[in-house]
């Protein structure tokens, strides 16, 4: 029997790279030339003082790394003049900035299947290293995201993300969708919160590790307007065969939550394991299988991320302790001269 006997046409390979951990699509720069004229700005000499080439800004499916999106979008707060960049240039782009999935989501037959699509397939086509999550309860619903990696200062980047997924609910749920509340780890000044609650449309809440938009979770039974079959059941399939051939191994999963989770401080195989979908015991087996052990991991990326914070001078060495998930800076220094044979002082000086 033919193989491709029950399929209409076949691809050869997916259409686009697919990012890995570690990076994201160039589209979250969608408009960011645009902004900067406005505001006086060359957009090209922004990217390139965070390390990229000026072509980011006119090809959405080139690939960064998520650090310099959020450092790039910190510094245009700043240059700008403009505390909350990060939701007025959210406002100005389209849900569109997520690729193919968002195209997916409006296809799907309910807000729930569409809400699922982002969940299953937003870290396959645009951001590995972010996380979404449909946390349901008696009356309220909570779309949450979050960034499975150090990422520092971040406010703008959650405040566009805050702005776009908002935009996507609505887009799925039709003019009768409005959102409950939106928690952000954002910590806007208080003076800022009515313009923020203002752009959103509702009010706005601060939760130190917590990105969310909540609404009422009768809403995730309702039709998508743009509800289209074959399109959803064309791009599901093969969105599901770019996610299987894709999929990251258990030590890369492992890895990402690592760095995702040592700045809170509750950097734990129970919790790893929790996240990955199995237990204890078998997650300690399986990574044996592959010589590794959890707390050799948990070690060698805190090394990596150790020397990747010192060499940025704006951080004290309480702060990069505190990314760590040390409790205090002697703990970090006596771990860092154990990796390295120099204190943390003499390992900036000398780099």
């Amino acid at each position: 029997m033919d193989s491709h006997q029950d399929s209409f046409f076949s691809l050869d390979g997916p259409l686009d790279v697919a990012p890995v951990g570690g990076q994201v699509r160039a589209a979250n720069f969608a408009g960011l030339a645009k902004m900067a004229r406005s505001h006086g700005r060359d957009a090209r000499g922004i990217v390139e003082r965070h390390g990229m080439d000026a072509h980011v800004l006119v090809d959405p499916e080139s690939l960064v790394a998520p650090q310099q999106v959020a450092d790039t979008f910190e510094y245009c707060s700043t240059i700008f003049d403009d505390p909350l960049f990060g939701l007025r240039f959210g406002s100005m782009q389209d849900p569109e900035v997520f690729g193919c999935v968002t195209a997916l989501c409006r296809s799907a037959p309910t807000v729930r299947a569409g809400i699922r699509c982002l969940i299953d397939f937003l870290p396959v086509v645009h951001a590995p290293d972010s996380e979404v999550l449909l946390i349901e309860g008696r009356d309220t619903a909570e779309l949450t995201w979050l960034v499975n990696a150090d990422m520092g200062v971040n406010d703008q980047a959650n405040y566009q993300a805050a702005m776009l997924n908002l935009k996507l609910l609505q887009a799925i749920g039709g003019p009768a969708f409005k959102p409950s509340w939106i928690s952000l780890s954002a910590d806007p000044r208080k003076s800022d919160l009515p313009e923020i609650e203002n752009m959103l449309g509702c009010k706005v809440i601060r939760q130190a590790s917590r990105n969310s938009v909540a609404f009422p979770v009768r809403a995730l039974e309702q039709p998508v307007p743009s509800a289209n079959r074959l399109l959803y059941k064309l791009l599901g399939s093969y969105l599901q065969r770019v996610k299987s051939a894709h999929s990251p191994s258990l030590v890369e999963r492992v890895e990402s939550y690592i760095r995702g989770s040592l700045a809170s401080g509750g950097c734990s195989i129970e919790r790893c394991a929790e996240k990955t979908g199995m237990s204890v015991r078998t997650l300690q087996s399986r990574l044996a299988g592959e010589s590794m052990r959890f707390s050799a991991m948990v070690e060698k990326q805190r090394e990596a991320l150790a020397r990747a914070h010192l060499a940025d001078r704006r951080l004290s060495l309480d702060e990069i302790a505190d990314r760590l998930g040390y409790g205090e800076q002697t703990s970090f220094g006596r771990a860092f001269k154990r990796w390295t044979g120099m204190t943390p002082q003499q390992f900036r000086f000398h780099h």
